[in-house]
């Protein structure tokens, strides 16, 4: 019986491949984050793609299911499902789906790497909802984006951020004060005996597009000004970020009076930013997904391998 679903993701800086079975149930969620030099800010695309070409049979060999069960290969060939949307990290998990593919006679299904993350929360959650709002936080991307879910998943931006993502502001702020990239996880060990600090903070403006650039100078000047201890300028940034974020809901519903909203990417896992959101809104259903699928994975692109029909390459 074929009842297994295999997701492949070769994002900008982890390589992940997952398995589910036809009750949703995971049994292969396997990953490892690329590595990044100390004090570069990321990866240049062809340095991704070699350690994708290394990681990804890595990733299999840990594994332990039976391929001849696989029902479909399900794998992210694009950051977005828009007609230009490209970057040449995805080849790789493509190249490799089609071979296993080929080899096999398995059904191959193409996704983007915003819908994994977006079907992570979906089916892990029982979220129902035929139309939502999805706020897509990561190292990237920050964008508000209307989806229906008829069928596959039909999207449309409707708003986010206009020069830097908020992933991008956290680690240039963490590398500025030279924790290793990627920093988020570290700030936020940081910062958890910090508290907000007792200054004029940037606030966000009343749009649905927001520019992150301003953020970014206010805290380098922070950093540089000595007068501040580095936990309250982390706690004070994430809070600060939470509060843009909250901004960008608002207006998402105030225009499109639609009141449940996703948030899926790894900003999310940032319990400051997250704890604020959870208790910031009452006129709105907030989904947030499962700690462990916040970043980069493959689980809801095999997801997807189940449920959709995926999209023409």
């Amino acid at each position: 019986m074929n009842d297994l679903y295999l997701g492949i993701d070769t994002s900008n800086y982890t390589s992940s491949i997952a398995v589910i079975n036809d009750d949703g149930t995971i049994l292969e969620d396997r990953r490892i984050i690329l590595d990044v030099p100390y004090g570069k800010k990321g990866l240049r695309q062809q340095e991704a793609v070699f350690q994708h070409v290394k990681n990804i049979p890595l990733l299999f060999e840990k594994t332990d299911f039976d391929i001849n069960k696989v029902n479909a290969i399900a794998v992210s060939i694009k950051p977005r499902q828009l007609p230009n949307s490209y970057m040449p990290v995805f080849n790789v998990g493509l190249s490799y789906a089609k071979v296993i593919s080929h080899l096999n006679d398995i059904p191959i299904k193409l996704f983007s790497h915003q819908e994994g993350h977006i079907a992570s929360l979906i089916y892990t959650n029982d979220v129902f909802e035929d139309v939502f709002i999805a706020l897509h936080l990561s190292g990237g991307t920050t964008e508000v984006v209307l989806v229906n879910n008829a069928g596959n998943f039909y999207t449309t931006i409707l708003g986010g951020t206009e020069d830097i993502s908020i992933g991008q502001l956290i680690d240039r702020i963490g590398v500025y004060a030279g924790i290793s990239f990627p920093c988020g996880r570290r700030m936020e060990e940081i910062s958890r005996n910090g508290k907000i600090l007792n200054i004029d903070l940037p606030k966000p403006q009343a749009s649905i597009w927001v520019n992150l650039s301003g953020l970014e100078n206010f805290y380098k000047k922070l950093i540089d000004s000595n007068k501040y201890k580095t936990e309250d300028i982390f706690y004070t940034l994430f809070f600060n970020i939470a509060l843009f974020i909250d901004r960008l809901i608002r207006e998402a519903i105030s225009i499109h009076h639609i009141s449940s909203v996703l948030i899926v990417g790894g900003v999310i896992s940032n319990n400051i930013i997250k704890n604020y959101l959870s208790n910031s809104f009452y006129e709105a259903k907030i989904y947030f997904p499962e700690k462990n699928l916040s970043s980069d994975n493959a689980v809801g692109i095999a997801y997807l391998g189940k449920y959709k029909l995926g999209w023409e390459d």
